[in-house]
């Protein structure tokens, strides 16, 4: 049964589109804004406003307390570091100056847990009425931490997982134990008040890697079997040059193009039973070389489209720098079609010196949100042949810096919770 209220739009006398204030709320169009729209057969696609902030990425730390294999520091010289309180506070009287405040997102491209100072900004992000969420390899998810987690309101705690046996596991994340996870995470949903909506809600961050693809089954198992009710899964980004062997997409890039394109044969499938009558069938369908679309949704429409600025998030690394998202908060290099691939981190601003919503809506941040949302870049993801692939400077396009051609969480490659 669908308990979904449905949602009338009206039409005026002059044809404008009067929207249900829930919706006008939810969205943040305030009068004036300008939203993006796009045509897809019978359906009209609204965009939300660039000006509406909904979602903050707060690194409490980019220091860690183990060793994994497909992690970004495997191959970048930055110093460790951790934010204070004055930074985190910054943050949080923006925040409370919002109607609406954002969902606060605690991660990074380090262990959240690894700070000390992270469950006690969980708290007075909650008290300030802001939606949170933390992801942990759950290596540091004790009794007590986990007590105080639940005391302080997180919301959602989702926790990495990436392979379903001790050896699977312990191959990916060097240094932790897959039991002592489970552990961890089975005394936390028991910690929790009962309810037939627990909270903090359980998520599973899977990262698939040749070497570890045919664990998702199990980790969603272990999933069910701790209470999860959320599951992301995205491929890996190679940071390392032997990481390229574990991609699970190089054909895929090479069809980006076409996986969307109006030239192309359309298939529709329905919903049927996947099981080992209509597996095969089913994964032939897929690599048809149609527009495919299941149940009437397209599986190929996530091409050149940023998931960090549709959503309205923005991303602050331990510093205080804001950045658009997470590939943009710190120098790194990766792989792209067999070559380095360097990209330069892009600040918009640091709220120690500014505060957060003056940047938000400073002028060039948002043109360049604007101009992502066209994604009018260079198709670096596909083509990746010439010089100017090999970082995000500039691209054949003539954009200049920070160029997202070369983006994979832009294809829907790469994603994050």
């Amino acid at each position: 049964m669908n308990s979904r209220p449905t949602l009338w739009g009206e039409i005026d006398a002059e044809g404008r589109l009067i929207l249900p204030s829930a919706v006008v709320a939810q969205y943040g169009l305030q009068p004036g804004a300008k939203v993006r729209l796009e045509s897809d057969g019978d359906q009209v696609k609204m965009h939300r406003p660039v000006t509406h902030l909904t979602k903050v990425y707060i690194e409490p730390t980019n220091a860690c307390n183990i060793a994994c294999r497909i992690c970004i520091r495997n191959n970048w010289d930055e110093n460790p570091g951790k934010m204070s309180d004055e930074t985190f506070g910054r943050i949080l009287h923006s925040v409370r100056r919002l109607d609406t405040p954002p969902t606060l997102f605690f991660g990074g491209l380090g262990e959240p847990l690894f700070h000390k100072r992270t469950v006690d900004w969980i708290a007075q992000a909650h008290a300030a009425g802001a939606r949170t969420e933390l992801i942990t390899n759950g290596t540091m998810l004790t009794e007590k931490r986990s007590r105080a987690l639940i005391e302080a309101g997180l919301d959602l705690l989702w926790v990495s997982i990436d392979g379903a046996s001790p050896e699977s596991y312990a191959d990916v994340r060097l240094g932790a134990e897959l039991p002592k996870v489970i552990a961890n995470l089975a005394r936390f949903r028991k910690l929790r008040p009962g309810s037939h909506h627990p909270r903090p809600g359980i998520g599973i961050a899977f990262v698939a890697m040749a070497r570890n693809i045919d664990d998702l089954p199990a980790v969603l198992k272990i999933g069910r079997s701790v209470g999860a009710k959320h599951y992301s899964v995205s491929n890996v980004m190679p940071y390392t040059a032997e990481m390229q062997a574990e991609m699970l997409y190089t054909h895929t890039l090479r069809n980006l193009t076409y996986m969307d394109s109006p030239w192309l044969p359309k298939l529709s499938l329905p919903r049927m039973d996947l099981d080992d009558t209509t597996q095969a069938a089913f994964v032939q369908a897929l690599r048809s070389g149609c527009n495919v679309t299941f149940a009437g949704n397209s599986l190929g429409a996530a091409n050149d489209v940023c998931n960090f600025i549709a959503s309205g998030s923005l991303s602050i690394s331990w510093d205080g720098s804001v950045s658009p998202c997470w590939p943009l908060m710190h120098n790194h290099e990766s792989y792209l079609h067999g070559k380095p691939h360097r990209s330069r981190r892009h600040v918009v601003g640091n709220v120690n010196e500014r505060d957060l919503l003056e940047i938000w809506l400073d002028e060039p941040y948002l043109t360049y949100r604007q101009k992502v949302q066209s994604f009018s870049f260079a198709p670096c993801t596909v083509c990746g042949g010439c010089e100017l692939s090999e970082d995000n400077e500039d691209d054949c396009f003539s954009n200049g810096f920070p160029a997202c051609g070369s983006c994979l969480w832009a294809q829907g490659v790469i994603q994050c919770p």
